[in-house]
């Protein structure tokens, strides 16, 4: 079987396990608890058969206009993609803390802020070696290098605090952020390492997608199995996750102002009465001495 054979084979076999977990997905009208996963899939889904016709279209009769068309539209699509997977992380997240609703709202606006920091530093650090349309692909290499870490980062934090949160392996956010992870690892590895003129039958793509293929594999296997009920998070009032919860829900709430009246201290009272009764007996007898 020759390279371009095998890639072939890949390719198709990635087509189909998007389309797979794309009508799982929607079966499970899972869309409606993570739309931007859905909005994901679904331009995966429409741009393959696009991009595969264009570059079919290249390959028989190279020409500058085949390769515009394709060139345009593979990166236009790369690089919605990373915008896209910003929110799906947010999406992973929100869902992954659904029990804790002043965690919820806190992390949101800190994962914001790391998102906004990760676009400003993907900006800076680019090197403009490239001019003109050559600057295309290092934005988008730039903003997946942003997601790729973004996803393993998120991937770690469910791990480490899957017991605290009460979040079980087969929940669907775990099973999201770990395809996400594989996927990051793969796009860390395809930003970083392969070059924009490698060949499509490189040992190195062979490698790439069947890292795509083991994360499609993934979703596959969380979105056709049942997922368990998670029910109300229990946990005593001197839990430590509990006291945050309680801080973040706290912050950014002003409510009413209430003035507390300390009590006054009853020796005080007593000493003050005392000063008085010697004053009005003293005052008393020197009204009768007088008389």
């Amino acid at each position: 079987m020759s390279s371009s054979l095998a890639m072939a084979i890949m390719s198709a076999a990635e087509f189909l396990l998007v389309a797979v977990v794309a009508f799982l997905f929607w079966k499970r009208k899972l869309r409606h608890r993570f739309p931007a996963m859905g909005t994901y899939l679904g331009l995966r889904l429409a741009s393959a058969p696009v991009l595969l016709f264009l570059l079919s279209r290249y390959q028989a009769t190279p020409s500058r206009t085949w390769y515009s068309f394709y060139f345009f539209t593979y990166w236009t699509v790369y690089i919605v993609s990373a915008v896209v997977l910003f929110f799906v992380c947010i999406e992973v997240f929100r869902s992954a803390l659904s029990g804790f609703s002043g965690l919820t709202k806190f992390g949101i606006i800190i994962f914001r802020w790391v998102v906004l920091a990760s676009v400003i530093v993907t900006f800076s650090a680019l090197s403009f070696s490239h001019r003109g349309i050559l600057l295309i692909p290092d934005i988008a290499f730039g903003l997946m290098h942003s997601v790729s870490v973004l996803e393993l980062c998120l991937l770690a934090f469910l791990c480490l605090c899957m017991s605290a949160l009460r979040l079980s392996v087969r929940d669907i956010a775990f099973g999201l952020a770990l395809g996400f992870g594989v996927m990051a690892a793969d796009d860390f590895i395809a930003a970083s390492v392969i070059s924009h003129n490698i060949s499509l039958t490189a040992p190195l793509q062979f490698v790439y997608e069947a890292l795509i293929l083991l994360a499609l594999g993934v979703w596959t296997v969380y979105c056709a199995l049942p997922e368990p009920v998670r029910k109300p998070v229990v946990m005593p009032a001197n839990s430590t996750v509990y006291r945050w919860n309680e801080i973040a829900s706290a912050l950014g709430h002003t409510g009413t102002q209430v003035a507390v009246q300390q009590p006054a201290n009853s020796f005080f009272l007593s000493d003050v009465e005392k000063v008085v009764d010697k004053v009005l007996n003293r005052n008393l007898k020197g009204r009768e001495s007088e008389s």
